[in-house]
């Protein structure tokens, strides 16, 4: 999985940086074998007169189910990186939880498994 953190109105830190990559990488588990690459951009919208105005967007592409993006604005950048990325993980769980139903309704049954669930009835 490929990270990429980016910055607009701020210099990004290591400590920020750090803190983005292993709060994605304990966030999305073991499905960031799924996942191709992700992008954070971190945004500053007001400056230093405060507010609601931390923003980060995180943009997920994923190797099989739709691209993934979330937006999440707070007053603390570190509360909309975690919350940003636990929106991701809860979406991407969900995305590929739909593929693997859709994959497993679509496999049809050997012939031996029809005959034991005819047997069985």
């Amino acid at each position: 999985m490929q990270i990429g953190i980016q910055a607009r109105g701020f210099k990004v830190t290591e400590g920020i940086r750090t803190y983005c990559d292993r709060r994605l990488r304990f966030a999305l588990g073991s499905a960031s074998h799924k996942v191709h690459s992700v992008v954070i951009r971190l945004t500053d919208q007001n400056g230093p007169r405060g507010g609601i105005d931390k923003r980060c967007a995180v943009r997920a592409t994923l190797h099989e189910a739709p691209l993934v993006i979330i937006v999440q604005d707070e007053a603390d950048l570190y509360v909309a990186i975690d919350r940003a990325v636990d929106r991701v993980a809860r979406t991407i769980a969900r995305r590929l939880e739909r593929a693997w139903s859709i994959r497993r309704a679509s496999i049809p049954l050997s012939s031996d498994d029809s005959d034991a669930d005819a047997r069985a009835s």
